[in-house]
């Protein structure tokens, strides 16, 4: 956390892959994940690799699995994916029976560009041994019980027919399932639609909220799901990431141990103090989270969390995919205000009005504009106000705190879809 007020100062907000600087003069504070002192790579790998939590060692757990499927997160996270397989290369040649797993959850498949970030230099070795989860296809889709929340569970055939399964995460906080990683390859990752469906609507409690694991039914639902699979062999890699996606942690083993442990590392990374909350929160999706719409909606919601009753979010994405699941947006153009879109999701749910829901929810006592490459009317239909320039916008921000005889204060997220602000 950084505290400014009186001089004007430059602060580098990213959109795509460039950065904008935005002038800001009034009393303000930038928010950003913390600095953390990393180790080199290659080495934190090879210790998490060679000494698991609760498990035996990765070599062994390869060599006493007769087939094996890796389930790897998709292009909307920046996991170390391929620098984890690289370490691996060896060990995956001489086993043979090995398949990958592209665990979408309800996202759209890899292009050709993104399954190379994902694989690396593995890619054209492995190509053909790689499948892409989709939820849709109820076809490729198994039985395997019901949590204790109700939540029927469907999952990718190919998971029940390996039995061994390495996951390879990251885990960073998440908006309305608490933290990302760990046991969420399996749940959403390679659930069906409509097993993604009802967990996800969960995400209307006001439980689930980022940091939440105990308490909230998204993230208690996912671990209690997995009790439904205990029969798999499942050998977890889980890292923890810098804000410039650098390795911070490592730890594999265990699942749910591992997870843990990587929880706590997080923490220290993406949990920042905030001093008080703003009238003005200008929050960015950086790349690669700044893909559409959908993902960039987690950068408004860690924003919304330093944002003051009455006050204006800006939100800054480039959206590169344009809107992503439309599911959303079709009910939030379907409705005159935020709160008709309230009602509207109390009258049924579908996949994808969590979305609307948390959107809705700072619509109702906050302005919100975006700055993206959208087309202006898509941004009005998310109850958005389409803004152009970053300065202007900002400049545009404090004239109206300005105009409601407010001192204007500003809290900036740089990193927003990575960053929770805590109020001290």
């Amino acid at each position: 956390m950084t505290l400014f007020g009186g001089i004007c100062i430059k602060i580098p907000i990213p959109y795509g892959k460039e950065f904008v600087d935005l002038e800001v003069e009034i009393p303000h504070e930038v928010v950003s994940p913390n600095f953390v002192e990393v180790g080199a790579e290659s080495e934190v790998i090879d210790e998490a690799l060679n000494n698991p939590v609760g498990m035996e060692s990765l070599e062994d757990f390869m060599k006493n699995s007769e087939r094996i499927l890796i389930l790897v997160n998709d292009a909307t996270r920046p996991t170390p994916t391929a620098k984890i397989l690289l370490k691996m290369r060896d060990m995956l040649k001489e086993h043979g029976a090995v398949r990958f797993m592209v665990a979408t959850g309800a996202h759209r498949g890899p292009t050709e560009d993104e399954f190379r970030y994902i694989f690396g230099e593995i890619y054209d070795e492995f190509k053909e041994n790689i499948f892409v989860h989709d939820a849709r296809k109820e076809e490729d889709m198994e039985y395997l019980g019901v949590s204790s929340n109700g939540t029927q569970m469907y999952l990718n055939k190919m998971v029940n027919e390996s039995k061994n399964i390495i996951v390879i995460g990251s885990v960073e906080p998440h908006y309305f399932a608490g933290y990302t990683g760990g046991r969420k390859a399996f749940l959403p990752g390679v659930a069906s639609y409509k097993t993604i469906e009802m967990n996800h609507k969960h995400a209307l409690s006001e439980a689930a909220q980022p940091l939440a694991i105990k308490g909230n039914p998204v993230a208690e639902d996912m671990e209690d799901a997995m009790k439904v699979l205990k029969d798999l062999n499942v050998f977890s890699i889980q890292t923890v990431l810098t804000a410039d996606h650098g390795l911070y942690a490592t730890v594999a083993g265990d699942l749910f141990k591992s997870f843990d442990i990587a929880v706590e590392r997080a923490k220290e990374v993406f949990c920042s103090n905030c001093s008080r909350k703003g009238n003005i929160v200008l929050t960015a999706a950086p790349y690669p989270m700044d893909i559409d719409l959908y993902q960039s909606q987690k950068a408004l919601e860690n924003g919304k969390l330093a944002l003051e009753d009455g006050g204006v979010i800006i939100l800054v994405s480039k959206c590169r995919d344009g809107v992503g699941d439309d599911t959303f947006l079709n009910l939030l153009c379907s409705a005159n205000t935020c709160d008709e879109v309230m009602c509207k999701i109390d009258e049924g749910y579908k996949l994808g009005y969590h979305k609307a829901a948390k959107m809705a929810q700072i619509g109702v006592y906050a302005e919100m504009w975006a700055i993206s490459d959208l087309h202006d009317d898509t941004i009005k239909m998310a109850k958005l106000q389409p803004c152009m320039d970053i300065q202007e916008t900002f400049n545009r921000a404090v004239e109206k705190v300005k105009e409601q005889g407010k001192e204007p204060y500003a809290v900036i997220l740089p990193q927003g879809s990575l960053t929770v602000p805590l109020l001290e």
